[in-house]
This record gives C-alpha cells, structure tokens and sequence, in this order.
C-alpha cells in the first residue's frame, strides 16, 4: 500500500493512487510571476485540481509518483509545501500593514518566522499562525504555537490544535513589547519542544503538566 511522501512533499490521495504537492506561498502571498508558473506546471502535467489550501497555499491535486519529482524540480523555489512530523506553516493575516483592524505588522514577524521554522523537523506535527489584533483571522486560537496583536505588542499563545480533540491555546506571555522579543519566546517554546522525548501534540503536554509548569520550563 502507498503512503505519504514527506520527503517529497507529497500527501497520499483518497483513491490511494495519485498525490497532491503545495507550492509554498508563505504567508499566502504570492506574486504574478508564481502563479503563472504554477498554473504553467499544473497544465504541464494535467492536474486534476488545484485547491487553495487553510495553510495558505496551492495544493496541485491528482499526481502519479513518477512525475513527483519532476513537478517539485518545475516548480523549483515553490517546492517544499512541508508535510509529515515538522513545522507545517505559519498562517499569516494582512496585519496593520493593509488592515484597518489591525494593531500590529503581522507579515513582518510572521514571514521570519516561516524562514526560521517551515520544515524543521520537530516531534510531531506542529503549526503556526500570527494575527495582528484580537479578531485573529489567523486562528491562533488553535494553533501549537502563535502571536495575537494588541495594543501593546503581542500575546505569546501555545497548545492549540483543531481535529478530534480540539484545543484551545493557552496564553503564555502578554503584551509583549517587540517583535524581537516576541521571536524570542517563539524560539524558546520550540526548542523546549524540540527537547522532549515524548512524541504528542504540544497542547496535551500543556494540558497535562499545567500552563503555569509549562511557562516556568520554557521561561
């Protein structure tokens, strides 16, 4: 039976045949030039679909293996939508720069942030997100790991995740005051991570050692 082609970036698709890459668009921003070039790659090897994924980015629907490679090698600086036990994405809202909501430079942070950590191998699966204000339109709310604008700076949040258990993110640090500061927390939390031996979603770790035993480790 097939599986999931991490290395490839390739997830395993419901007919157990055929398989799906990301172009990577971190933060979901893009440019004319990258989505012709997706669009010239998706008609080159006759794709099934291409479906705008909740981690900001384009998923190429419908490929056999024997083309993973050469599509990954056409897409070129694209390739690499991350999948498997690393650090998936970090969702990234307009932030003040376009919103007028917004109370802090979201893609700042957030684009280091996905130069930092997209990729990096960690004990198990792990996303991110970046919103800046309290309507978090990047649903840190359930993300692993993440930061909300407020007026002061940024809440550091961690533990969150969707799927069959769901869980809300608890609120490690608040009003951050820089976004230095705040990278450093980010930091901080994965190396932590990174650290244990236990193989589990960070939040059941949170959940069961407790918020404030968790802040004392990693701060």
């Amino acid at each position: 039976m097939k599986h999931n082609l991490p290395e490839k970036g390739a997830v395993l698709q419901r007919d157990l045949e055929t398989y799906a890459v990301k172009a990577h668009m971190p933060g979901g921003f893009t440019s004319p030039a990258a989505l012709r070039k997706v669009a010239d790659v998706a008609e080159r090897y006759n794709v099934q679909a291409l479906k705008i994924t909740g981690a900001q980015r384009i998923a190429l629907i419908g490929l056999p293996e024997e083309q993973l490679d050469d599509v990954n090698k056409d897409l070129g600086e694209l390739a690499g939508g991350a999948v498997g036990l690393c650090i998936r994405y970090v969702k990234i809202c307009p932030g003040a720069t376009w919103c007028k909501r917004g109370w802090r430079i979201s893609t700042d942070i957030g684009m280091e942030m996905d130069k930092r950590y997209h990729g990096m191998p960690i004990p198990w699966k792990f996303k991110m997100g970046v919103s800046g204000c309290q309507h978090d339109c990047s649903e840190v709310c359930i993300k692993d790991l993440g930061l909300i604008g407020t007026p002061r700076g940024w809440n550091v949040m961690a533990g969150g995740n969707g799927g069959s258990q769901p869980r809300f993110a608890k609120l490690l640090l608040e009003d951050v005051p820089t976004d230095e500061e705040a990278l450093e927390a980010v930091e901080r939390v994965v190396s932590w991570f990174n650290s244990m031996e236990r193989k589990s979603r960070i939040g059941k770790i949170i959940e069961e050692i407790g918020v404030e035993t968790f802040r004392k480790e990693v701060f």
